[in-house]
């Protein structure tokens, strides 16, 4: 699903030396993975009647998830890629993880509370993420850490690069 941002780079950004913030690329997925966790868990406590409220919360779930997978895929993963070949089957599996959460994301988007199957796929990508999460945090991370990348540099970049991302607008009906 293509996402709009004041800046689409081709290539990776070059990953800058320091990272004044001190916050090192895992720490910051972290970060976002519980973010995620807490929005989803928050969806799930909403009633049927709070339609303005289901659109708003899966609006903003599905920027974060775009936000971090696109971090992911042009900054993180390629530079633990290069880091190591221990973690390529790794790296193709959350690709492929990406691209179909980013396929329930575009549909959701699409969609409108109340609307048949929309919790339903809202529900379906909290499984899909939690699972991808799990093997971030429990395989990839670890292996991440060990390649010796500079984890600060890179924190920063996807820090900037998610500032960068906003939702696609659906296109105006004329």
């Amino acid at each position: 699903m293509p996402t709009t941002s004041k800046i689409a780079p081709a290539m990776p950004k070059k990953i800058p030396t320091t990272s004044p913030a001190g916050v090192d690329a895992i720490t910051l997925l972290m970060q976002d993975h519980e973010n995620v966790r807490a929005l989803f868990e928050k969806f799930q406590g909403l009633s049927d009647r709070a339609k303005v409220s289901k659109k708003k919360l899966a609006e903003q779930i599905c920027l974060e998830l775009i936000k971090h997978a696109t971090a992911e895929e042009e900054l993180f993963y390629p530079a633990v890629r290069e880091a190591s070949d221990d973690n390529q089957d790794l790296i193709d599996e959350a690709v492929v993880e990406h691209a179909a959460a980013k396929e329930l994301i575009s549909e959701i988007l699409a969609m409108e509370p109340g609307d048949e199957l929309y919790d339903a796929k809202v529900k379906v990508l909290s499984e899909q993420i939690e699972h991808h999460v799990q093997e971030e945090e429990n395989d990839m991370f670890p292996k991440a850490r060990k390649a010796k990348l500079d984890l600060a540099a890179l924190g920063e970049a996807i820090a900037e690069r998610k500032n960068e991302i906003e939702l696609p607008q659906p296109p105006q009906l004329q």
